[in-house]
């Protein structure tokens, strides 16, 4: 076999084996979560929060600075001394009013009162509050593929449907034609049936074209390219129920916020406290540290300082209230969440119970729907019904499994729905 053809056929395989597929919801949900791009955004807050966390800590490093200035000033320090009559002359070198130096000063940082410590929990808080805000936007795309499943699933439910009633009405078609034959039935009856296949054409391409925009949704969601040929497997129609308990990721994300809070709140504390440090300072100069010299000469400078800043104080309550402010507002969120979520679940789980009783009646429905059937279908052919009386129990047959197909998708649905909203 040539590469030209190995090639093709290994393509043909792959996709016979992409569109061979068996799916599950769970599947699909793993499947959307995992091609969702808003998901690399993951690594891009922990990377910029380690980079954050990094030059905070630098502030404990030495801290190296450069001086260098040359000046000319109008006037210098000169000493004018009285001395007594017959005292020799005293001279006191006068600065030159042109300086220079050049110095290089070393800052180490001893203690900062807890300002870096507050930083750093700050920077890590606030990378926990974007990495939940992202899980709950994430989340969110299991309600999308809920949705979109269950509606496949319901539209192939559906074209099942369609086929057998297709066929039955070709099974009647031929039969009205046999009966005009044998002068049973006339062209009007024929035509009657006519019109109820191309209702039911009709119907089918209605059908199609909702299937084939679910599929592409879906292909976009997933990441994977599915059509009419993947097996979607629907889940089984003895579901557990889920637990009432909601323990949804918005809930972590309102923690995270509060913890993002406290934080700031630490740091706030820590603006108000004293810094400590330590310092060196070397230069070379004209004059030097000896400001009568006028000559070049190197010095050296060393010690500790303190330094209080108490403006913050005047800024220092408000600031606090402000926090405390926009965590009564989180409080609040968190309980109007709660409030709407433990207001669905009532209405999920009588949705659930009711679509379950009404499933019990689907299929004695169908079966006496079908007794009338066909003893519409012999009256038809003993003359006692007409062609149009016995096209409507048809109908009605149809109805009731179409029913019957709806019931049980919308009550697994109900189900997934109770699981999104309660995870």
């Amino acid at each position: 076999m040539n590469l030209p053809k190995l090639l093709f056929t290994s393509l043909l395989f792959l996709t016979a084996t992409v569109y061979a597929q068996t799916l599950t919801i769970d599947d699909c949900q793993e499947m959307a979560r995992e091609n969702y791009p808003a998901l690399a955004r993951f690594n891009v807050i922990e990377n910029v929060k380690n980079f954050n966390l990094q030059n905070a800590g630098s502030a404990y490093f030495p801290q190296l600075s450069l001086n260098a200035k040359a000046t000319w000033q109008s006037d210098v320090t000169k000493i004018n001394l009285e001395l007594p009559p017959n005292f020799p002359p005293l001279e006191i070198p006068v600065p030159d009013k042109d300086q220079y130096q050049v110095s290089a000063q070393l800052n180490q940082l001893i203690w900062d009162g807890g300002k870096i410590a507050a930083q750093k929990e700050t920077i890590a808080a606030g990378a926990e509050v974007e990495k939940h805000r992202l899980k709950a936007e994430v989340y969110a795309l299991h309600e999308r593929v809920n949705n979109v499943f269950f509606g496949i699933l319901l539209l192939n439910e559906q074209l099942e449907q369609q086929n057998i009633l297709e066929n039955e009405l070709q099974r009647n078609y031929n039969r009205v034609q046999s009966y005009i034959e044998n002068g049973v039935a006339n062209e009007a009856d024929l035509s009657a049936v006519k019109v109820e296949q191309l209702k039911a054409g009709q119907q089918r391409i209605q059908m199609e074209s909702a299937l084939d925009s679910y599929l592409k949704i879906l292909s976009v969601l997933i990441g994977q390219q599915v059509d009419e040929n993947t097996t979607f497997q629907k889940p089984p129609d003895d579901l557990p129920l889920p637990n009432p308990t909601i323990n949804r990721p918005e809930l972590q994300l309102f923690d995270a916020q509060q913890n993002l809070l406290n934080s700031q709140k630490t740091a706030l504390n820590a603006k108000n406290m004293p810094v400590i440090g330590a310092f060196a300072q070397g230069g070379y100069g004209k004059p030097a540290l000896n400001m009568f010299e006028n000559k070049f000469k190197p010095y050296f400078v060393g010690g500790v300082s303190v330094s209080w800043n108490f403006s913050n104080l005047y800024t220092y309550r408000n600031e606090k209230k402000s926090i405390e402010q926009e965590q009564s507002a989180i409080d609040s969120q968190r309980e109007t969440f709660l409030y709407n979520l433990n207001m669905q679940l009532p209405q999920q789980q009588n949705e659930i119970e009711k679509y379950r009783l009404t499933m019990q009646d689907d299929n004695e429905i169908i079966r006496l729907r079908t007794q009338i059937k066909e003893a519409a279908d012999a009256k038809v052919e003993n003359g006692a019904m007409t062609v149009s009386d016995l096209l409507k129990e048809i109908n009605e047959l149809e109805a009731a499994k179409q029913a019957k197909a709806l019931h049980e998708i919308q009550y697994l649905m109900s189900i997934y729905n109770l699981k999104y909203t309660t995870n």
